[in-house]
């Protein structure tokens, strides 16, 4: 796989000198490189007790996104899901550690544990007070004698965080460190493992299929099941955490690892809110990158049961832009419409047969929902296919409030329910195209002459005209000949849309985007759709 790198063993180093150029001055490192990585506070004076984390690379933000004011002092950098050397934890620990000690606070990993334990020693040798806590999170593997530590990490770092810069002693913050690591549980699920770089995907998990418990290096879960959707997904991982949580309010952190889209993660924030766990959550962290496995498409969910002391920690301000804030859970805030533009909704009324030939005419979309994606894929973005067939669908629920029986109004209710429901710049054309039709049709005018004044007012507005490779290319020929059935129709639509594959050019829609070589020979979705709709309807 391709990736944004110049040589595999300068990855780390080369992203850790972008950070710090790009910190405004907030961040530097310690000479030695590349044996020794360690990013530190430029403003760090010693005087309050030092927080160091750290560990393998590839969990960015995590660790250096979170040196500065109220988290950590130092961040240690190993190679990619590598601890650290003992010389570099060791070099990290003396250069922040003042008379007020510093706490290592490391996750459940052997290399470091062993290596921040050794530079631990090692430091205390030197004189420094230093504390070490184990974060072990992780409850993927209950059996597992020393959990995994993963992304509640970042809990124990913005609470011990903030009590060492309001000016609390090593003990107290060791303590605090220690409360909060007994009391987070985290789990994670991923769709596809992740990328090393330079190195080859080897994915171990079925299409199909997610790993539910897996580590933050890649490493397997407790189980593969079956995924259907991102309520499924969460409710796994909340069935795993209701099992070890208290009774109390806590505090959600929803983790991405690295390669779900910011879309995906805002479903799994209203799944959350709306799991069994829904009510105890009171505060949330993110949707956010934070604690990573590179391009990894999972998500971690961390709980904690708070404290007033503890929500007052993690609430407070810091100017990290990696820590994405803390914030109350509730409810979605609705606001009322503007006046005026509150939906008029028409007078439902019966006719069998027009609710017959409305009902055939949606499932013929949704039918062909597969076939539209992968043509559109070709010369699109991939998504005519799920377009129509989400306004089929919205139209099927629709059906017992819509005015069948007067088809003046029900052209105009199809137009105000596409616009509600169809996304995108076709849901605006046919939603003008059925309100004009609408309103050619209260004055008196046939079912094709109405239809044909929609498709004027579609194409005065939308600009398209015929050549210009959409579906119009099929509508235009389908309305013209429809005076002579629907057979005529039919065969005018096909010409239509078999004609857009001829054409190099796309003067309107997405497809105006898209070069020649991807156009020719491909039959615009838009006009496929509308042929294969009088072709089914002349079955």
């Amino acid at each position: 796989m391709t990736q944004f790198m110049n040589k595999r063993e300068n990855i780390v180093t080369e992203a850790i000198d972008g950070l710090i150029m790009a910190s405004g001055g907030r961040l530097a490192r310690l000479d030695g490189y590349p044996h020794i990585r360690v990013v530190v506070r430029a403003d760090w004076d010693k005087s309050r007790v030092a927080l160091v984390s750290g560990g393998g690379s590839g969990h960015e933000p995590a660790h250096a996104g979170f040196v500065g004011a109220g988290m950590l002092t130092a961040a240690v950098c190993g190679d990619v899901f590598a601890s650290p050397s003992v010389d570099a934890v060791l070099a990290g620990i003396l250069a922040v550690t003042g008379p007020a000690g510093c706490l290592l606070i490391v996750k459940n990993y052997t290399g470091d544990r062993l290596n921040f334990g050794l530079a631990a020693e090692r430091a205390r040798a030197f004189g420094r007070k230093v504390s070490m806590v184990v974060v072990d999170d992780d409850i993927a593997l209950p059996d597992l004698p020393q959990a995994r530590g993963v992304a509640g990490t970042l809990f124990v770092h913005k609470i011990a965080g903030h009590l060492a810069e309001s000016g609390a002693d090593l003990a107290s913050v060791t303590e605090a460190a220690e409360r909060v690591i007994a009391g987070t549980k985290s789990i994670g699920m991923s769709l596809d493992t992740c990328t090393v770089p330079g190195s080859a995907k080897e994915s171990r998990i079925a299409p199909g299929m997610a790993e539910l418990g897996l580590g933050i290096h890649g490493e397997p879960g407790v189980e593969q099941v079956s995924f259907t959707s991102a309520q499924q997904a969460m409710a796994a991982m909340v069935d795993k955490l209701a099992a070890t949580m208290q009774d109390r309010p806590h505090v959600a952190l929803l983790n991405n690892l690295g390669g779900t889209s910011v879309l995906e993660m805002s479903v799994l924030a209203y799944e959350l809110a709306k799991s069994k766990l829904g009510p105890q959550i009171k505060w949330m962290v993110g949707p956010a990158a934070m604690m990573t496995s590179l391009d990894m498409r999972g998500v971690s969910v961390s709980v904690y049961p708070l404290t007033a002391a503890d929500e007052a920690a993690l609430t407070a301000a810091t100017p990290l832009a990696a820590w994405p804030g803390c914030h109350a859970m509730g409810a979605p805030k609705v606001l009322a419409l503007p006046d005026g533009l509150t939906p008029i909704r028409p007078i439902p009324s019966a006719h069998p047969v027009t609710r017959q030939f409305l009902t055939h005419c949606c499932e013929i979309m949704m039918g062909m929902e597969h076939d539209l994606n992968a043509l559109d894929a070709k010369s699109g973005d991939g998504d005519t296919g799920s377009t129509l067939a989400g306004a089929a669908r919205a139209l099927l629920g629709a059906m017992d409030r819509l005015p069948l029986a007067d088809h003046t109004q029900l052209y105009r209710a199809i137009g105000q329910e596409l616009s509600q429901t169809m996304g995108g710049s076709s849901g605006v054309l046919l939603a003008i195209f059925f309100a004009a039709a609408g309103d050619a049709a209260s004055s008196g005018l046939t079912m094709r002459d109405a239809l044909r004044a929609g498709l004027e007012r579609m194409q005065e507005i939308g600009g398209a005209r015929l050549g210009d490779r959409t579906m119009i290319d099929a509508l235009q020929p389908a309305l013209d000949a429809l005076e002579q059935g629907l057979p005529a129709a039919r065969d005018a639509a096909r010409a239509g849309a078999n004609h857009t594959a001829t054409l190099k050019r796309a003067k309107a829609g997405r497809a105006a985007y898209v070069n020649a070589g991807n156009l020719e020979g491909h039959i615009d979705p838009g006009a496929e759709a509308v042929a294969r709709l009088f072709e089914a309807l002349t079955a």
